[in-house]
């Protein structure tokens, strides 16, 4: 199947709206994107019509999104692109909405200080790897070190 994956920089137009559906956390946002350029004939920059979507998150990027963003932060959204219409009192409306993949405060505009979040520990019994499979390709004694990510390679690359 085929998506359309799309990059978008904009403005929350709203607080990030954070909620549970089941057990699984989604937030949601509305991003302005205002595109504009600059009229050389009259020396000035020019705005086109705002373009609003919907953006959506889930798990843990949902949870970052609500702790990081606030309304009127300029951001970068990465996702996946859809668009649903319906027709309400005899009148057809659509909308875009992003499922979003990445989201970043906009750097070009601002500063922003990154704090690594730690991932969500699994339920007892439950496992997140299958430890078999990864017994099996010799990598379960090697850990993050036989990938090539060693974490003095990580600390020595920060200093």
């Amino acid at each position: 199947m085929n998506e359309t994956y799309v990059t978008l920089r904009g403005w929350l137009g709203t607080d990030v709206r954070h909620r549970l559906a089941g057990d699984t956390p989604v937030a949601d946002f509305r991003l302005g994107v205002t595109p504009s350029w600059f009229d050389a004939k009259r020396s000035e920059w020019v705005d086109a019509t705002t373009q609003w979507y919907t953006v959506k998150a889930w798990r843990q990027l949902a949870d970052n999104c609500r702790d990081s963003l606030r309304r009127a932060d300029p951001v970068v959204v990465h996702g996946r692109l859809s668009q649903s219409s319906w027709v309400k009192d005899g009148v057809e409306h659509s909308a875009l909405e992003v499922t979003a993949v990445s989201v970043g405060h906009d750097l070009s505009l601002g500063t922003s200080q990154f704090r690594r979040t730690q991932p969500k520990r699994p339920e007892r019994g439950e496992s997140r790897v299958d430890e078999a499979a990864v017994a099996s390709q010799g990598v379960a004694s090697q850990g993050v070190a036989s990938q090539g990510v060693a974490s003095e390679g990580v600390a020595g690359a920060a200093a």
